[in-house]
């Protein structure tokens, strides 16, 4: 190993040593372009996720999830965006998840609120990043260049459309309809415009492998906007139902350890209340009576209806806070029911 006197000897001379600073800060400039391009995948912080990641588990597929997921998957195929519709508490959101899986491709998950604005979807600028450049070719000066990039930073449309990821945008109806005017030329011309962005890349070619489910609760729930026929329009619309008494209960079953004839007996209550009640009463709060039922089991389980009625009345009251003496209703009509 050569010693350091060696190493020293071969740069000598002002020229040499002033030569490196155009290369430096040509350097310089290269890093920060990476480092701006990478901006969201540094620190584990990017939206894609691997899609054994994110696929539910467990999972029941009965014949009636695997058939309703073959649907799902088979107009992705198609090159169609596939809107969820359903009740709360019916199991959208995992089976989209799962038809994503699926797929085999990277998955983007976005969840929908009133924040969520055209910004959120596809990017804004983030601050600037700075740094000197200092040439010392001419002995005795000193010229420094202060050079700042403004920061650009993509959010979950712009990176599944550029990576060919499934997007998965769950409560896409509590978002306001004016954010998704960016989703109709992505549908319609496949390109994605990113409002805000300068400069030849404001705008992304939509990757061939791009999809996207969608997944609302119907119209009549709080907080969900109508969104634009437009956009509709470019939509398949899958309709999901509660499941079957069957699929309900292996659904129970594979979240909570009960006996057969535990599960059974919730499950058959969550339908009849279903079916009693003026409120949801979903396939999520079978599963929470179940472990409600776990813990409070006394000598008689599911065979004590006063503890299935205190158990199925803390699982929906939060439904109806906020409405007097609404509980002690609530409470009645369930012991009635069971």
């Amino acid at each position: 190993m050569a010693d350091d006197s060696s190493r020293k000897r071969k740069v000598r001379g002002r020229k040499i040593r002033s030569d490196r600073k155009p290369k430096e800060g040509r350097r310089a400039k290269k890093e920060l372009a990476r480092t701006a391009s990478s901006v969201g995948e540094r620190n584990g912080d990017s939206p894609l996720a691997d899609p054994e990641a994110i696929a539910p588990d467990p999972f029941v597929e009965t014949d009636a999830v695997t058939s309703l997921r073959d649907r799902i998957t088979g107009w992705l195929d198609a090159d169609q965006p596939v809107h969820l519709i359903g009740p709360t508490g019916c199991g959208k959101t995992a089976l989209a998840l799962s038809a994503a899986a699926r797929r085999g491709r990277p998955v983007v998950w976005l969840n929908g609120d009133e924040a969520v604005d055209t910004a959120a979807l596809v990017g804004a600028h983030a601050g600037g990043e700075r740094y000197e450049e200092h040439d010392r070719f001419v002995s005795g000066v000193d010229k420094k260049t202060q050079i700042v990039r403004e920061r650009w930073v993509d959010n979950p449309l712009s990176v599944a459309v550029r990576e060919g990821a499934t997007l998965v945008y769950n409560e896409f109806s509590r978002s306001d309809p004016a954010a998704h005017n960016v989703l109709l030329s992505v549908f319609e011309e496949g390109v994605l415009e990113r409002p805000g962005k300068r400069g030849e890349d404001r705008s992304i070619d939509v990757h061939p492998e791009f999809r996207a489910i969608f997944t609302s609760n119907d119209v009549e729930y709080a907080g969900v906007h109508e969104q634009q026929d437009a956009l509709l329009d470019r939509f398949v619309g899958v309709h999901v139902e509660y499941y079957d008494d069957e699929t309900e209960r292996e659904i129970v079953r594979t979240h909570v350890d009960l006996s057969e004839d535990d599960v059974e007996t919730i499950v058959d209550a969550t339908r009849s209340l279903r079916e009693d009640l003026d409120i949801v009463v979903g396939t999520r709060a079978a599963i929470t009576a179940a472990k409600g039922v776990s813990v409070f089991d006394g000598e008689n389980g599911t065979d004590d209806d006063e503890l299935l009625t205190d158990v199925f009345t803390d699982v929906l009251s939060p439904k109806i806070a906020g409405e007097g003496d609404g509980i002690d209703d609530l409470r009645s009509k369930i012991s009635e029911t069971i």
